[in-house]
C-alpha cells in the first residue's frame, strides 16, 4: 500500500467518530487515502446519513436475519468497490469468516482501553471503563488493533495512553477516551500510508 492512497472501507453501526474524523482528514488532503465504501448493520446509523451527505458509497448490510448471506455480501461489497483496507468504527458485530479470509490482516479496529487486559467478548463501550476504574490502574489509553476471528484478539497496531485521573468517574475516563480515539486513528492511519507503520 505504500506509495498509493490506501482505499479504505469503513464500518460502523452507530455515528461513526472514527470514520468521520478520517474522512475529513481525506478530504482535506491531510491523509492519503481514497474513501471506497461506508457499511452499517443499522439502517438508521449516523453514518450512513454522512456517507450520503457527502456523496461516498455506501450500504446497509443487517446481520441478525442471516449472519452468513451477510457476510458473503460484506466481502462481495468490499472487493468489489476496490476496499484494500477494512476500518471498524463502533461495529457491533463480529466479522464473519468469508470476509475476515478476504481482508485477513488488513482489518482494523480501535479499542477504548489497553489490550489484551480490557478486550474479550462484552468488553466495548462504558463497560471497558468500568473494569479500567475497578482495577485501579494509572493509565488507560486507545488500541488499534488488527481484527481476527476473536474479539479484541488480533495483533496490536498502535497505542496511545489516557491517563486515569482521581476521583475519575466512568464518565469522564469515557469522554476523555472518546476524545482521543478519532485523532489517533488519522495518525496511525498517516503513518501507515507513509510506510512508516507496517500491518502484522
Amino acid at each position: 500500500m505504500i506509495g498509493q492512497p490506501l482505499r479504505l472501507g469503513f464500518l460502523a453501526s452507530g455515528t461513526g467518530s472514527s470514520a468521520r474524523a478520517i474522512v475529513e482528514a481525506i478530504r482535506a488532503g491531510a491523509l492519503a487515502a481514497e474513501t471506497r465504501l461506508m457499511v452499517s448493520n443499522n439502517r438508521g446509523a449516523a453514518m450512513l446519513a454522512f456517507a450520503q451527505e457527502r456523496g461516498i458509497p455506501s450500504l446497509c448490510i443487517p446481520t441478525q436475519a442471516d449472519a452468513d448471506a451477510a457476510d458473503a455480501s460484506l466481502a462481495r461489497e468490499m472487493a468489489a468497490h476496490g476496499v484494500e483496507l477494512i476500518v471498524l468504527s463502533g461495529y457491533l458485530r463480529r466479522l464473519g469468516p468469508q470476509t475476515l479470509a478476504r481482508y485477513a490482516g488488513r482489518v482494523l479496529n480501535i479499542h477504548p482501553g489497553p489490550l489484551p487486559q480490557f478486550g474479550g467478548h462484552g468488553m466495548y463501550g462504558r463497560r471497558v471503563h468500568e473494569a479500567v476504574l475497578a482495577a485501579r490502574v494509572t493509565e488507560s489509553g486507545v488500541t488499534i488493533h488488527v481484527v481476527d476471528e476473536e474479539y479484541d484478539h488480533g495483533p496490536v497496531v498502535a497505542r496511545k495512553a489516557v491517563a486515569v485521573r482521581p476521583g475519575d468517574t466512568v464518565e469522564a475516563l469515557e469522554e476523555r477516551v472518546r476524545a482521543a480515539e478519532p485523532g489517533f486513528f488519522v495518525e496511525t492511519l498517516q503513518r501507515i500510508a507513509r510506510g512508516e507503520l507496517q500491518l502484522p
